[in-house]
């Protein structure tokens, strides 16, 4: 069982940044290819970011130039730099990982992104 937990959500203005961290837990964290998924209210879930064992990345082209996606494996933790925030990034943000093997479904909590003026 791998547990997630996300910090660093919060109210910012417009153009401001934020950067999420989701923290894992046991020691298997640099195999794992870890998601940042969000979703606004009344609203699907959606894949924001990617990151693999490896470090490739992908993001949503949405987000694309404004959000960056990381990992510092010592840490168990990966980020999701926020830039440029729009009023439409408003949303609770989940990480998410399928473990090791791609069979499993781990989600945190979720952290609260508020983009407001």
């Amino acid at each position: 069982q791998v547990q997630l937990m996300e910090s660093g959500g919060g109210l910012v203005q417009p153009g401001g940044s934020l950067t999420l961290s989701c923290r894992a837990s046991g020691s298997m964290f640099r195999f794992y290819t870890m998601n940042w998924y969000r979703q606004a209210s009344g609203k699907q879930r959606e894949l924001v970011a990617t990151i693999t064992t490896g470090g490739i990345t992908n993001l949503q082209d949405s987000v694309k130039g404004r959000f960056t996606i990381s990992r510092d494996n010592a840490e168990n933790t990966v980020y999701l730099q926020m830039n440029n925030l729009k009023l439409e990034d408003t949303a609770v943000y989940y990480c998410q990982t399928t473990g090791r093997w791609g069979r499993a479904d781990y989600w945190g909590q979720g952290t609260q992104v508020t983009v407001s003026s």
